[in-house]
């Protein structure tokens, strides 16, 4: 299964900030938007970089008080991981593992296409493992 099947079925609308916004602005869209990351865009299309919870729990120390009028391009991580449309879920799973990453952009020609989390790769997966159980089962009980 490629991630573009895991695109059609969730969308490819992703949730993007400015490097500009402050954490406090981050902090509310994540709230509001009950997602995990953000990928940082001054234009909705380039990606700049990407910012997690985790990511602003690792620097909240870092700043103190201070911390949530922090510009997000002081803490977003910039050397941002993508995979492409035709990549495989078994491909994504194992790199998400190796990497540690919950969410990997999805872009094409360095433009911003969609958003996976691990979530949805474990999803697809367990939907192939059971179609491939079902298509098993089918094929004994007709035999």
């Amino acid at each position: 299964m490629q991630v573009q099947t895991i695109l059609n079925a969730k969308g490819t609308a992703v949730t993007t900030v400015s490097p500009d916004s402050s954490v406090r602005d981050l902090a509310t869209l994540l709230r509001e938007n009950k997602i995990g990351a953000v990928v940082v865009s001054s234009d909705a299309v380039a990606i700049d970089g990407i910012v997690s919870e985790r990511d602003i729990v690792r620097q909240l120390t870092d700043f103190g008080p201070k911390f949530l009028s922090v510009k997000v391009r002081e803490i977003m991580t910039k050397d941002v991981v993508t995979c492409a449309p035709t990549d495989t879920v078994d491909n994504c799973m194992e790199f998400m593992t190796g990497r540690r990453i919950r969410h990997l952009p999805v872009a094409v020609d360095g433009k911003l296409t969609g958003l996976v989390s691990i979530g949805d790769i474990v999803k697809a997966k367990m939907d192939e493992i059971r179609l491939e159980a079902e298509s098993l089962k089918q094929y004994i009980s007709s035999g």
